[in-house]
């Protein structure tokens, strides 16, 4: 397994790797009775898949949209459009990350003596 990265690794806390991330997304698709479409909006925005819940609480709280509904809306008011693009399903994302993973293990950075910087 390899070495944690980034900041919070040097300060001794657990750092998540991609597929816990992919994970969070997958137990809110299921959960949260969510399409691939809102999901990849939802990501797309940088929402927390762990707060859903506080936000999906429309029915005793009749003024909140069904937590769908909000996704489409905060991304319409963002980005101006209705939908991505290309929906691109979770399951294609977390092979495309595992494939990505292979691909840099297979291949290392080469280091050099002086950092990575021009003499």
């Amino acid at each position: 397994m390899g070495e944690p990265y980034g900041r919070l690794a040097a300060e001794g806390e657990v750092v998540k790797t991609p597929k816990a991330r992919l994970d969070a997304w997958a137990e809110a698709q299921k959960r949260f009775h969510l399409s691939d479409l809102h999901i990849q909006m939802a990501r797309e925005l940088g929402l927390n898949p762990k707060k859903f819940g506080g936000l999906a609480n429309h029915r005793q709280e009749p003024w909140k949209l069904p937590l769908p509904e909000f996704i489409a809306e905060c991304y319409r008011k963002r980005f101006h459009r209705e939908r991505p693009a290309q929906v691109v399903p979770l399951a294609e994302v977390a092979k495309r990350q595992q494939q990505s993973a292979r691909d840099k293990a297979r291949h290392p950075r080469g280091r050099t003596d002086n950092g990575g910087h021009a003499p």
